[in-house]
């Protein structure tokens, strides 16, 4: 009884988190967490653990597929279509494994995912600072509602 409330408790503290936290950290949070599962499925496909496989990759996907939504070509239309791209093709990649229970395209897909990941982890502090400072007051206060707004509560 206490467990879900619990969950839920935990899951709607981590969404209010996420949501006021620095872009930065957070695509940060989410490249590593596709590393980790991809990796993670690697292990779970060279043991033949088809039921942690399907979870990994599936939530490899999952990370991509919110990155790909929030994508902003107004800013940088080259840029965004660019990862965009790269997105999609490591999903395949991911569907490809998961079909063919293989890691060779988990290990396509991480050869291409590396080095965003590696330069999006050098990003320099200043320029992780400017770009914060150039998020308006809005933004902030806009993302800031968004839990509260999904609860239906006001």
């Amino acid at each position: 009884m206490y467990g879900n409330k619990i969950g839920a408790y935990k899951k709607a503290s981590l969404t209010a988190e996420i949501s006021v936290a620095d872009p930065y950290i957070v695509t940060k949070m989410l490249y590593q967490g596709i590393f980790e599962r991809i990796a993670q499925a690697k292990g779970a496909i060279s043991r033949g653990d088809l039921e942690t496989k399907a979870k990994k990759l599936s939530s490899a996907t999952a990370i991509l597929e919110n990155l790909k939504s929030t994508l902003d070509f107004s800013v940088n239309e080259s840029l965004a279509q660019s990862l965009y791209d790269l997105y999609c093709f490591i999903i395949d990649k991911i569907s490809d494994a998961s079909i063919k229970l293989t890691c060779e395209p988990l290990d396509e897909a991480l050869r291409v995912f590396m080095p965003i990941k590696e330069a999006w982890d050098a990003l320099p502090i200043q320029a992780q600072q400017e770009a914060r400072s150039k998020r308006s007051a809005e933004q902030i206060a806009e993302q800031s509602f968004k839990p509260v707004l999904a609860s239906g509560r006001i």
